[in-house]
């Protein structure tokens, strides 16, 4: 089982992954980390290389994160490449999503080049939600609840998923009607 967590920078996905990895009892994957591990720090891949070249080597630690048993967060652009997007078609994928009033607290780290402030934020987030949102089995917003509660609630519907033998998904639609703060995104790749 291979969950995959996806959403702009800045909602969660690392934070949370973690805990629902340990409620579900799976490795957890965090394929930036992953990049800077092997690479260095992101904003110096990007200053020195460009964003192309940190493109290239986040795609292959996509791949390489795909091939595992673990919840796997994504960077927030790894959705932009045409290859991922067609493998997470094969996959449980899980919207983060966060208003922007609770983002500036969360880019005061400096690791995100793409989105150094709120401004920038919102054109990254303007610009992906739509992508995000065709990608995604169901979307859970990150706000302002609890991160154990929304690892419990995803760790739930993954359970469910498996249960009801939908783990690895078709290319039907895709839908999920849990109870709010947690919406549903109906329409498939």
């Amino acid at each position: 089982m291979t969950v995959v967590l996806i959403g702009p920078p800045a909602s969660g996905k690392s934070r949370i992954g973690k805990r629902i990895a340990r409620v579900l009892g799976t490795a957890f994957v965090d394929t930036d980390s992953r990049v800077a591990a092997a690479h260095g720090p992101i904003p110096d891949i990007f200053a020195t290389h460009g964003e192309p070249h940190f493109r290239s080597l986040e795609r292959a630690e996509v791949v390489a994160a795909l091939a595992t048993d673990a919840v796997v967060a994504f960077g927030g652009g790894a959705v932009l490449d045409p290859d991922t997007q067609h493998d997470l078609s094969r996959h449980d994928v899980v919207l983060f999503t966060v208003d922007p009033s609770a983002v500036a607290a969360r880019l005061t780290n400096g690791k995100r080049p793409l989105v150094p402030d709120v401004d920038a934020w919102i054109r990254v987030w303007e610009r992906r939600r739509d992508l995000y949102e065709r990608l995604a089995d169901v979307t859970f917003d990150t706000t302002s609840r609890p991160t154990d509660d929304i690892a419990l609630e995803v760790a739930e519907w993954v359970r469910e998923r498996s249960t009801a033998g939908l783990a690895t998904p078709s290319d039907a639609a895709r839908s999920s009607d849990l109870s709010t703060p947690v919406s549903s995104t109906e329409e498939r790749r």
